[in-house]
């Protein structure tokens, strides 16, 4: 494949988003979203399991004015492997606006990773999904994190659910926070109270050092759009058992979906049923993400 050639199947981002009903708290900030490319400019990795299609910073950026947002967290994905020259230039054009969490290999060097401190990176994404990527030895990935927590990064995992009970005991033992991609990846045909997620909230309730994103209803759900009805017991449950350590993002732009491709508002919509309360709605979208993204912006 080449960098222009879409992987066949999967579906485009919508270019002209609804507004939501929903308007966000002042100073919001969308904490998981990505830009690809353009390919022409950042090629993609020649080592990806998929080719998606161009979603550029300037799109993004519109995106978040759109939804009424005022920030972005962007987080590398794994088509672009560990070249983070898109994230990179994403943040240097966002005004102060943006944080990146970057994927970096073994080798990296400490003068790279310094370089990408002073870009705005502030965490590393280690992908533990099959279908994405080739696993990697965990004796480099600890290495790491540790390197990292040193300069006050986080590590965020990504994996899903029937993964965890073999996961659980290195995820436990990584340094520092560690923030988990879309709630672990629950089964939500499986009910929010059973054993499955049971084991992710049990994560989560004797180690303070995790956080969690309710993102993707657009993945999770079996009922799908425009409500996610089944994926809101999930979300709210994990928002409202631990409010201060969860985090929300539209995920933009939506890579690798083939049933449906969501409205962005509908996802900004689903905010208030995961987190009815403004206060909860706060720590959800400005209190949290400033604080792991912005602590130098943090008034007393």
């Amino acid at each position: 494949m080449t960098a222009f050639d879409k992987t066949p199947g999967w579906l485009d981002w919508r270019q002209n988003p609804s507004k939501p009903g929903f308007t966000p708290p002042a100073g919001a900030v969308d904490a998981h979203c990505h830009v690809f490319g353009p390919g022409a400019q950042f090629p993609f990795a020649p080592e990806r399991k998929y080719t998606p299609c161009d979603a550029s910073k300037d799109q993004l950026f519109a995106l978040r004015d759109c939804l009424g947002f005022s920030r972005n967290v962007l987080v590398q994905a794994t088509c672009h492997g560990a070249d983070n020259r898109a994230l990179v230039d994403a943040i240097a054009h966002a005004g102060g606006k943006a944080r990146g969490v970057a994927s970096v290999k073994p080798d990296v060097s400490d003068d790279e990773l310094k370089a990408l401190d002073a870009a705005g990176v502030r965490g590393v994404r280690f992908n533990f999904v099959k279908r994405l990527v080739d696993a990697l030895p965990r004796a480099p990935l600890m290495e790491i994190a540790t390197r990292i927590e040193a300069l006050g990064w986080h590590v965020v995992i990504y994996f899903e659910a029937e993964d965890l009970p073999d996961l659980y005991d290195f995820f436990t033992s990584l340094p520092g926070t560690i923030v988990v991609d879309h709630m672990g990846r629950p089964d939500v045909s499986k009910s929010a109270q059973g054993p499955e997620f049971g084991l992710f909230r049990q994560l989560m309730r004797e180690h303070g050092n995790f956080w969690a994103k309710t993102t993707c209803p657009e993945r999770l759900s079996r009922q799908g759009p425009p409500h996610y009805v089944d994926v809101i017991p999930f979300a709210r449950s994990i928002v409202e058992e631990f409010p201060d350590r969860v985090l929300w993002g539209t995920d933009w732009p939506h890579p690798n979906l083939k049933s449906h491709m969501p409205d962005d508002a509908w996802l900004v919509d689903f905010i208030p049923k995961i987190a009815p309360t403004p206060e909860l709605q706060q720590k959800l979208l400005v209190d949290n993400p400033m604080r792991l993204y912005w602590p130098e912006e943090e008034t007393s």
